[in-house]
């Protein structure tokens, strides 16, 4: 049994190790990521400047950002494998659980990646001072969580689509609708300098959304990937 956890889990790491390969020689996922917020950023940036400063309109615009920049990247995940034809070669050498496993740990690197150019500079260009930062920290990584546990099992869904950009965007928005409430209002309360306890039933929220959908998703995806 050991054997068998040990096999799955390095096949996970090769389909990780494989995608991390193959976007440093491409950087397509990531270049579209990052203009698109850059530029998403910027916008907003001289649109709003440092004369709103409400935490609920200053935490909505950070999580837009995030949101449609995720859109631009992270379907790719599976999308790239219809286009190269190497999901049969894919399904050959690794089990369901690790394809998934390796592509949402690349989804999550390449988000984080993300997040850690664009909080600076959004912070930075709208004059924004986070309050809480331990309460700001948390919402943020577990709604980066939700985000891709959430967008890689729908990626799978519309790669064998022929409009993929557009359906990955329909399918996604209304899934995720809850979780950009709760990390929307969080972050508010993070740049309000609430106290930890306050933002409590935002985490158990999105604590339970990343429970749900990464268990669903490994649930569904042996349906997904196999059809």
């Amino acid at each position: 049994m050991e054997i068998k956890s040990s096999s799955w889990v390095s096949k996970a790491f090769w389909v990780l190790k494989k995608d991390i390969r193959s976007e440093l020689r491409t950087r397509y996922a990531l270049n579209a990521l990052v203009m698109f917020a850059v530029v998403t950023l910027t916008a907003v940036s001289f649109a709003v400047g440092q004369f709103f400063s409400s935490p609920k309109l200053i935490s909505s615009l950070f999580w837009i950002v995030v949101f449609f920049s995720s859109m631009s990247g992270l379907a790719q995940v599976f999308i790239k494998e219809e286009e190269s034809k190497t999901v049969n070669l894919l399904k050959l050498v690794a089990s369901n659980e690790s394809i998934l496993l390796g592509k949402l740990f690349f989804n999550l690197i390449l988000l984080f990646t993300l997040e850690i150019i664009i909080i600076p500079l959004f912070l930075i260009l709208l004059g924004v001072q986070v309050k809480n930062p331990g309460l700001f920290v948390s919402v943020v990584v577990l709604g980066t969580i939700g985000l891709v546990c959430a967008t890689t099992i729908i990626a799978a869904i519309v790669a064998k689509a022929h409009v993929k950009g557009a359906l990955f965007a329909v399918l996604s928005f209304p899934i995720l609708l809850p979780l950009l409430v709760t990390v929307i209002h969080g972050t508010g309360l993070a740049l309000e300098g609430s106290r930890f306890s306050q933002g409590w039933s935002e985490l158990k929220v999105l604590i339970s959304y990343c429970v749900v959908m990464g268990v669903g998703s490994f649930l569904l995806f042996d349906f997904v990937w196999r059809e």
